[in-house]
């Protein structure tokens, strides 16, 4: 069972369902900022017309996005540099690919074998050394920390998710009662399962909260444990992405009673949620009456009895076997149940790789380096990638499902310490789906990957070629909160080179 919560405050464990239904499902992304005022939820999408017919446009029927937050080492995975010196190219081994010219990490041998589909864009830059999820994901045109950390941040733009859901209404609707909602994202509020500075989860914005990403929370024991070391003493944590058991499973509903391990930690996190939301509800009474919070309240009961969502979330109708194949871990399992959205309704879904734990985990690899890339991350990536790969094309679900693997940077070129630091320089991001070329490269690094050396691209690039390939014209504008015309990408432009 998943509590939907319609959006992020980290404390989805344990509500009961009379929380849940006074809660209405009302999205804490923006407690006490602009995201839930109704003034904000009349912005209008302007949608100019293209000046070329592109090939491509509007072909992807559902979008799964797997995000890897932490930023992956590009020279460990799709860009490595086996003539550069070895403290340049690190200890890892590179294999042969099906897609000629690709050479992957000797520790992704199942994704060597679906690149042949997938088109890669090792050409991304930008000039930060930060986390940059909301730069990534989101029409912002420029990188910042307090953009990232700062909750209700007055520059923040609309999640790319967000964004596709409320063209979608605008042009077709609300779906009914009980249908699978067309924003969620997968396992657990951002950040809401580490240690020290929080980032920022994706919300929707001016476009108002209703169009707020729907957060799932995860159910389930982790199998494995690991040391992580971070800027404290070494410290161990069942970690479920190294692995789960075959009841996990994610929430769709409240528990209807406490559970029997109810602590004064989770007691004192849903007084603070209570709290929060009494400030809420005589804000919107002030403020422009309740009608946010009567749409937030029918969502909560129609994915309560929903019962196409009970059974999308129902992992244990999967072959044990195809479970095997996604990966028993966190990360697999997330993924498997994406595709059973996807194949359930859902226009977009987002699977995020966060942190877990300590500081400087998911992909964020200062410390540690190579014990973590090859005991956890590039054995979880390779398995979840290539079975998602193979099992929609099996379903004949690959054309229509636009598969996005996304991150904010790669890393440096040196080791520092017992890692690779942050680098925004150069780094990767690769595609699988609807309207793409499949064996498709695109860009190149220098020696070392340091630098762009070919066809420079940016995050605001790759969203533009997402928008064509959702069918949204990416010159299109949306009006802030002032009523000021903001452009989706800004100055990002499809990248011809991915579409078939």
């Amino acid at each position: 069972m998943f509590q939907v919560l319609g959006g992020p405050k980290r404390l989805c464990n344990g509500v009961t369902r009379r929380d849940l239904l006074s809660v209405g499902g009302l999205s804490l992304c923006g407690v006490g900022g602009p995201a839930l005022l109704p003034s904000l939820a009349g912005a209008e999408p302007t949608e100019k017309l293209p000046e070329t017919v592109l090939p491509g446009f509007g072909r992807a029927k559902n979008v799964i996005l797997l995000y890897l937050f932490g930023g992956p080492s590009h020279l460990e995975t799709l860009d490595m540099k086996p003539q550069a010196p070895i403290e340049i190219r690190g200890k890892l081994q590179s294999i042969d690919s099906t897609l000629p010219g690709l050479h992957l990490c000797e520790h992704l041998p199942n994704m060597a074998q679906v690149m042949d589909r997938v088109t890669v864009v090792r050409s991304l830059t930008h000039p930060w050394n930060f986390h940059g999820m909301q730069y990534a994901t989101t029409g912002s045109p420029e990188g910042s920390i307090p953009l990232e950390e700062t909750l209700g941040h007055p520059q923040h733009q609309p999640f790319l998710g967000s964004v596709v859901n409320y063209f979608d209404q605008q042009r077709r609707g609300p779906k009914p009662h009980g249908a699978i909602p067309d924003n969620l994202m997968l396992p657990f509020l951002l950040s809401s399962r580490r240690s020290a500075a929080r980032y920022t989860p994706p919300s929707a914005m001016y476009l108002g909260s209703r169009f707020d990403p729907i957060w799932t929370e995860f159910r389930g024991e982790a199998t494995r444990s690991a040391i992580r070391r971070s800027h404290g003493p070494a410290t161990e944590f069942r970690d479920p992405y190294l692995g789960v058991q075959r009841d996990c499973r994610f929430l769709i509903a409240a528990e209807a009673d406490l559970p029997n391990d109810f602590s004064l930690d989770r007691l004192n996190r849903r007084r603070t949620l209570l709290d929060q939301l009494e400030t809420l509800r005589r804000n919107l009474d002030q403020q422009a009456g309740r009608s946010v919070l009567d749409q937030k309240r029918e969502l909560a009961f129609s994915l309560l009895d929903s019962r196409a969502i009970r059974a999308a979330f129902d992992l244990e109708k999967e072959p044990a076997k195809l479970r095997d194949e996604y990966g028993m871990t966190l990360f697999g399992q997330s993924t498997l149940q994406a595709r059973r959205l996807v194949e359930a309704g859902c226009r977009f879904v987002t699977v995020v790789w966060d942190e877990f734990g300590q500081l400087n985990a998911g992909w964020d690899t200062h410390v540690d380096h190579y014990n973590r890339l090859t005991g956890e991350l590039l054995p979880g990536l390779d398995l979840a990638f290539s079975a998602l790969i193979r099992d929609l094309e099996s379903r004949g679900l690959l054309d229509d499902t636009l598969v996005l693997v996304m991150n904010e940077m790669g890393r440096t070129p040196r080791f520092e310490g017992e890692g690779r630091g942050h680098w925004g320089r150069a780094y990767t991001n690769f595609f699988a789906g609807a309207g793409l070329k499949r064996g498709n490269i695109i860009g190149r690094t220098d020696a070392i990957g340091a630098t762009v050396a070919d066809r420079p691209l940016t995050a605001k690039d790759t969203l533009a070629t997402i928008y064509h390939l959702i069918g949204i014209n990416p010159s299109s504008t949306l009006d802030d909160r002032l009523n000021r015309p903001v452009p989706l990408c800004h100055d990002g432009k499809v990248i011809r080179e991915m579409l078939a």
